[in-house]
């Protein structure tokens, strides 16, 4: 190991040690954590959602579009392509569908057993 290297770790590490008493949590925002559970649940079944429909969506698309360029390859192939194809979509969108209900679970059941906010 070089100099430099061990000198700019030991920086790091006494400037992360003289920074973390900033981000220490005082005493009184400890009664508030269930509201921000719930908040950032409800953002993270969002974002889940949001990105496995785009990324379902972009598979579904190129599975499409490889199928079509097989049937036209090969058309007296399309039957086993049309069902290997029909196969292959029905698992794409069932993981979708699988992140769904689990963003509806943390929208509606409240997640870690949190309690509803009144």
């Amino acid at each position: 190991m070089s100099t430099r290297s061990v000198v700019t770790t030991a920086l790091v590490l006494v400037t992360l040690g003289r920074v973390s008493p900033v981000y220490a949590q005082a005493s009184g925002a400890a009664t508030n954590t269930a509201g921000l559970v719930i908040q950032w649940s409800i953002v993270t079944a969002g974002f889940a959602l949001a990105i496995a429909a785009g990324l379902g969506a972009l598979g579904q698309g190129k599975a499409v579009a490889a199928a079509v360029e097989a049937i036209a390859r090969n058309p007296s192939a399309s039957g086993d392509i049309r069902a290997n194809l029909l196969l292959g979509l029905v698992l794409i969108e069932s993981l979708v569908i699988y992140v769904l209900l689990i963003s509806l679970i943390l929208l509606f059941l409240g997640p870690f057993g949190a309690p509803k906010l009144s």
